[in-house]
């Protein structure tokens, strides 16, 4: 019951998310309206994102240091739990640009910065899968893992303030901050955000059990 803390927090903040997200009163903004509430699914999704990204990084550092493949384990897992989250919220994010921009896909910087980013993430996993020895697999792996972070983070939050953007707090508009007056977003966008980043470490966790058990099995079973 003590280690499951963490997962109990996980559903009452989602559930709280998405009873709030959806009913809680919202500032009324002009073309925003309503769609407004996507804030508390597109971009906290995206956090949720890059906190599980630091999760892997770390890890993939911690291999390249001990060659343990258990760290490899929670790197390559909470990588996926990231690319989940990612690709969520690029959906959820077309979803709300079809209702203020006319259009699911305008050609945005960071609409486009997002897009890239993601794909690097799945040559991560391309990579990773076209190679057959292990610990080569973990090794390469990591390496990229921690190139990729690190290109990642200047590509999505750097590179689309440089130029004109649609999104709030780049290209000269200005960020959500302007609009909250009263902290009404702000009462479900940080509870948002951990229970994200909670729900996508539980999903991690259960997936690295999951590959123990498989790597245990295919022991065996050579062993025999």
């Amino acid at each position: 019951m003590r280690q499951s803390w963490w997962k109990i927090l996980a559903i009452g903040l989602l559930l709280y998310t998405i009873i709030a997200g959806l009913l809680m009163d919202v500032p009324r903004l002009a073309i925003l309206n309503e769609t407004i509430r996507a804030l508390h699914f597109h971009v906290t999704m995206w956090f949720g994102m890059i906190f599980l990204l630091i999760i892997s990084v770390y890890y993939s550092i911690r291999y390249l240091r001990t060659n343990n493949l258990k760290d490899d384990d929670m790197a390559i897992e909470f990588t996926n739990s990231a690319i989940l989250f990612g690709v969520l919220g690029i959906a959820t994010g077309m979803l709300w640009a079809k209702f203020t921009w006319g259009d699911y896909w305008s050609g945005d910087p960071k609409q486009n910065a997002a897009a890239i980013g993601i794909l690097m993430y799945f040559a991560y996993l391309i990579l990773r899968n076209s190679l057959t020895d292990l610990q080569q697999r973990a090794r390469i792996g990591a390496i990229y893992n921690i190139f990729a972070f690190a290109a990642f983070i200047p590509l999505i939050f750097v590179l689309p303030r440089l130029t004109d953007s649609l999104h709030p707090g780049n290209g000269g508009n200005p960020g959500f901050n302007a609009y909250d007056l009263d902290s009404k977003l702000r009462m479900v966008f940080y509870p948002a955000i951990i229970g994200w980043t909670l729900l996508g470490g539980w999903i991690a966790t259960v997936r690295v059990r999951m590959r123990r058990v498989e790597r245990v099995l295919e022991d065996k079973l050579i062993n025999s």
